[in-house]
């Protein structure tokens, strides 16, 4: 679906809806319909509409044409203003990227903004087109915290696929190799608890406000959306605590490997630092080195090298140092 910056609706609430034009929105009665006009904030159109011809309050105006916002829920008399965050599932994209959609929502009244695609919006236009789309504001509500809850399953469970792989690989192969896949996974589960985090406290606020347009099975909709929710932060808090475990594990073995080949080192300097001693005692440029007349003396005293690397093999032996 082409990424229009103006998409708009009215609403039957029989579950279809009639595509309407920027232009037609300025004679439009929704007395008895729902419009729901879905904008890129950054458009001109949705600045001009959105401030000058909507008659919304000047608090919602500023929240649906801001940069930046984090997940929240804002009750305005019989309005709602709703900010949420869904995972971005658009084309050469991060899921951890995550897309920004605001919400100004009343009995006749949907106004929803963001700057790039959101998935779950388009599938709600789709059933609105077939007939089998949504039929009250409360009902959208209810339908777009599904959806974008729903979207974050396939993302949560591919990390945690990763790291259990991780987990249970990593201990055979080379350390190194998943120093880059662990920073990943932190970097994407930080980024997703970021949001989803408020989100959870902005559903909450929204089933546990009186809203008179939401009846009560609605409210049970969204509390079982938030459950799934907070299963999903949980989910998020056990892959960090696997991840952190598996750093630290690695980081063992890394510094275990370190300390073998230290080891490794410190026994060899050991072997050779009497015969280091030795060589550079009798290599010295002075009269008196003892064996200088002798032409038997250099094997002599290979063979009390040898000796000498004897005497120490079966010292290491003795104190287990081999």
């Amino acid at each position: 679906m082409p990424n229009s910056p103006v998409k708009a609706f009215l609403l039957d609430k029989k579950g279809s809806s009639l595509e309407l034009s920027y232009d037609e929105l300025e004679n439009i009665n929704n007395e008895d319909k729902i419009l729901w006009v879905h904008f890129d904030y950054s458009s001109k159109e949705a600045i001009d509409w959105i401030t000058n011809k909507s008659g919304i309050d000047s608090v919602a105006i500023d929240a649906l044409l801001t940069e930046e916002t984090r997940p929240r829920t804002t009750i305005l008399g019989e309005a709602l203003l709703i900010a949420l965050r869904g995972v971005n599932l658009n084309p050469n994209s991060k899921p951890e990227d995550m897309i920004s959609i605001r919400l100004y929502i009343s009995p006749n009244l949907i106004i929803s903004t963001r700057k790039r695609n959101l998935l779950s919006v388009d599938e709600i236009i789709d059933d609105l087109k077939n007939s089998k789309g949504v039929k009250s504001s409360a009902e959208f509500l209810v339908e777009l915290t599904r959806k974008v809850t729903d979207r974050m399953d396939m993302v949560i469970d591919e990390i945690q696929d990763r790291t259990d792989l991780l987990e249970e690989n990593f201990i055979d192969s080379e350390n190194t190799e998943y120093r880059s896949e662990i920073l990943a996974i932190r970097r994407e589960t930080i980024v997703l608890k970021r949001y989803l985090t408020p989100q959870k406290d902005a559903l909450i606020k929204l089933y546990n406000e009186k809203i008179s347009w939401i009846d009560e099975y609605q409210r049970i909709e969204l509390r079982e959306t938030n459950d799934q929710l907070m299963r999903h932060i949980e989910e998020l808090d056990t892959i960090r605590d696997k991840v952190i475990l598996i750093q630290e594990e690695l980081a063992n073995s890394m510094n275990e490997q370190l300390n073998k080949k230290m080891y490794m080192l410190s026994i060899i300097s050991a072997i050779f630092l009497p015969l280091t001693f030795l060589t550079g005692l009798l290599g010295i440029n002075i009269g008196g080195i003892p064996g200088a007349e002798n032409e038997n003396a250099f094997y002599v005293f290979i063979i009390i090298l040898f000796i000498v690397i004897t005497l120490q093999f079966f010292i290491f032996k003795k104190k287990k140092w081999l």
